[in-house]
């Protein structure tokens, strides 16, 4: 039997790669639903491709046109709005739900898909995030697996299989440093929203693209992988890493390290996360290290301070992460826009922490009302600024 597979977050940089290997491993994987929240066109050229069962559109104001593009396609159900994605991962039929969303807007449907007793492939990194305990509370709850997508996750879990007695020393977590890791403090004040989405070795998606070149990305990865390895933030270590070849490793109690290497190509990650415990074949180049030197070097956490932001916020709990998220949310659109500077993001970032309600032991509603707030804060901040690119 074919696994049945739903994908929130289709037409993404995730979901798009995601498809490329089910289309090579169509024997094993069929597509159930598609998701999408803006790019319609883009969702109707994957339906008519994959012929799915279902397909939803978040947001409502594209249902029309997303039906008439569909008209020729009538046993493909047609959906649209927030609540037709915590609907849709319900579904009998699904084995597999890959959180491709990005945003906190990935939380309400991952614990519905939990609920649901689904398989999780979990590549919204916010919704460990925001509400991290929460979520693990609830894998366990409902005997849920959460295998991570992230590529440094996903090397950290390869790193730990066979290794279920030994004690984790430390968590070495690599990320490339972005465009901007040799520039200076000044150069950083003029840097473009053109500039930061050029990024040295991955291919992704606007919004994690310039979280990658604050750090900020790596700083939620470093509460991603708190919550999925059980391991406390202060054994996490950040190596800046401009290769991108060693995706992340593990230390063990005796000095050991053991890591996971390959070329940047998401749809590794992606392949094992589906395919686990096995490791099929995948079309792609392969790694040469003859060709690749290594190079390893420690984050400036002060010219990067989103990363020292989200450590605080960490170390803070509750929900101190959600506010971190909610308003880098806010600010990584307005550096988009050009409404706010790269190192405006962090002012305003910090700002908010600090005037948006504390809350030491949030539920789902108080996760809402944090998110709703530290949007308005943020906002607020920025467009008191208005800050030019």
């Amino acid at each position: 039997m074919k696994k049945q597979v739903c994908i929130l977050g289709s037409t993404g940089s995730i979901g798009t790669q995601a498809l490329d290997v089910i289309r090579q491993h169509a024997d094993l994987f069929e597509v159930y639903c598609l998701t999408a929240n803006d790019r319609y066109e883009e969702l109707a050229a994957q339906a008519h491709a994959f012929r799915p069962a279902a397909i939803v559109i978040a947001n409502e104001a594209h249902y029309q046109p997303l039906q008439q593009l569909m008209s020729d396609m009538p046993e493909v159900k047609v959906y649209a709005g927030k609540d037709a994605l915590d609907q849709i991962v319900e579904a009998d039929p699904i084995d597999i739900v890959l959180t491709a969303m990005v945003g906190f807007a990935g939380l309400s449907p991952t614990i519905h898909a939990i609920r649901a007793r689904k398989k999780i492939a979990l590549a919204n990194k916010e919704t460990l995030v925001v509400a991290g305990e929460l979520i693990c509370q609830l894998a366990l709850q409902y005997h849920v697996d959460i295998l991570p997508v992230d590529s440094e996750h996903c090397a950290i879990f390869q790193s730990l299989v066979g290794e279920d007695q030994n004690e984790i020393d430390k968590i070495l977590l690599t990320c490339s440093g972005g465009p901007f890791r040799l520039c200076s403090h000044e150069q950083l004040e003029r840097v473009t929203a053109a500039d930061a989405l050029k990024h040295p070795t991955w291919e992704m998606g606007a919004k994690i693209t310039i979280d990658s070149a604050t750090l900020m990305n790596k700083g939620f990865e470093v509460m991603e992988a708190k919550w999925l390895f059980g391991v406390p933030a202060d054994r996490i270590q950040v190596l800046i890493h401009p290769q991108s070849i060693v995706h992340s490793a593990v230390q063990f109690m005796d000095g050991s390290v053991k890591a996971q290497l390959g070329v940047p190509d998401m749809r590794l990650p992606i392949q094992y996360a589906l395919t686990f415990p096995k490791r099929l074949h995948l079309d792609g180049d392969r790694l040469d290290l003859f060709r690749q030197p290594l190079e390893f070097l420690e984050p400036d956490m002060s010219k990067f301070k989103c990363l020292s932001l989200a450590y605080d916020a960490i170390n803070r709990g509750g929900n101190m992460p959600c506010i971190l998220n909610a308003a880098n949310e806010v600010v990584n659109a307005g550096f988009r826009r050009g409404d706010c500077s790269f190192l405006g993001m962090a002012d305003v970032i910090e700002q908010t922490m600090a005037q948006a309600t504390f809350d030491a032991n949030p539920d789902y509603e108080v996760y809402i009302q944090t998110d709703a707030e530290a949007r308005r804060i943020a906002a607020e901040l920025m467009n008191g600024r208005q800050t030019t690119r």
